[in-house]
């Protein structure tokens, strides 16, 4: 006896709604490549005023013909969400492809550790490089993170471990310094620094960045402190344990990969300011591995400094040398990853081994 294949009830209609969504989607595309083709109106223009208004309406009345007024609102919140998703992710797409294609040219293995001490702006591309930007931006970067990151850290645990009065005060104060300009805050050390007697070194510039990575690590923190389960610290508190070993063994761990990404956002906020850099440090074409005394390149400032030349040169060392800050982002990022990973996978592997 030939056992019939059950058919589903539901299968039908939900082939035939997959069959009117692909064709919601097809007609405005298609609409929009004709008024393109016909008419001279710019294409960016073009997607905002007839792409996305037809998509709209094809969506939302598919929506509306299987899930009545419901559908409607499903439908234009999903197409407004993919469409600016899309839109964004075509915007950094084109950064990193302009970013690539111009800044190619400018690699070599020489200029990833040369310096620019006998270099000008018409030099050619065999001689210099990047190699003292790369080092001083490290060290400005890691002086404002060794500062900053614990400072932060404890004020995102003040912020949710403790019951003062002065909460509010100092969320808010935290909430405004998020929206600092760069620029007053290189203003603001450059009127500090003859009160405190500082020459503009690397010390004044990753002062200058302190405040733009504080408030992003402690909101942050704060945030990833407070997604951890209440039940997590009642029990540790249960099974006799003080409040500060709840803390630090319980609820920080628990924590640590909202942590690691306070750190990367910090981190991603400061390494390419360059107007705090440009107001409260030298510029200096030689290696300086003292950032505390003396002229200091970075990468932010090597850029600025070569793409105002009009010299084609030039600007080719600025491009480089922006695709250099794109790789050293992008190592900084992978290694917190995988230094997070690696600790929660050894973590995991003793609890199985208990």
């Amino acid at each position: 006896m030939i056992e019939r294949p059950v058919i589903q009830p539901w299968s039908a209609k939900i082939v035939a709604i997959r069959t009117q969504i692909i064709i919601s989607a097809l007609v405005p595309a298609a609409l929009l490549g004709l008024v393109v083709l016909l008419t001279s109106i710019d294409f960016s223009l073009a997607l905002i005023a007839i792409f996305l208004p037809a998509q709209l309406l094809c969506a939302g009345f598919v929506g509306f013909k299987n899930f009545n007024k419901r559908g409607v609102k499903d439908a234009a919140l999903l197409v407004l969400v993919y469409f600016f998703s899309a839109m964004v992710f075509v915007l950094l797409m084109s950064v990193l492809f302009s970013v690539i294609a111009k800044g190619f040219g400018a690699i070599s293995p020489h200029f990833l550790y040369e310096n620019n001490k006998y270099v000008s702006s018409t030099t050619t591309l065999e001689y210099g490089g990047v190699g003292h930007a790369i080092l001083g931006t490290l060290l400005i970067v890691a002086l404002t993170t060794i500062v900053a990151v614990p400072l932060g850290i404890a004020m995102a645990v003040y912020l949710t471990q403790s019951q003062a009065k002065h909460l509010g005060l100092v969320r808010t104060v935290t909430q405004a310094l998020s929206g600092l300009p760069s620029v007053v805050s290189g203003l603001f050390i450059l009127s500090l620094m003859p009160v405190l007697g500082l020459e503009r070194s690397g010390l004044t510039g990753a002062l200058a960045l302190f405040p733009l990575m504080l408030p992003t690590v402690a909101r942050v923190a704060e945030e990833s402190l407070k997604l951890v389960p209440a039940d997590l610290r009642l029990a540790a508190l249960a099974l006799g344990a003080p409040n500060y070993r709840a803390f630090f063994q319980v609820i920080l761990p628990a924590a640590k990969s909202g942590i690691i990404t306070a750190l990367l956002l910090g981190l991603a906020r400061v390494v390419g300011e360059t107007a705090p850099l440009i107001l409260t440090t030298n510029a200096n074409n030689g290696t300086n591995l003292n950032p505390f005394a003396g002229g200091i390149a970075s990468l932010p400032t090597f850029v600025y400094s070569f793409l105002g030349s009009g010299y084609a040169t030039s600007q080719q060392r600025a491009w480089g040398g922006a695709l250099v800050l794109l790789l050293l982002v992008g190592v900084l990022f992978a290694s917190a990853r995988i230094f997070g990973r690696t600790k929660s996978l050894k973590t995991k592997s003793k609890g199985k081994k208990k």
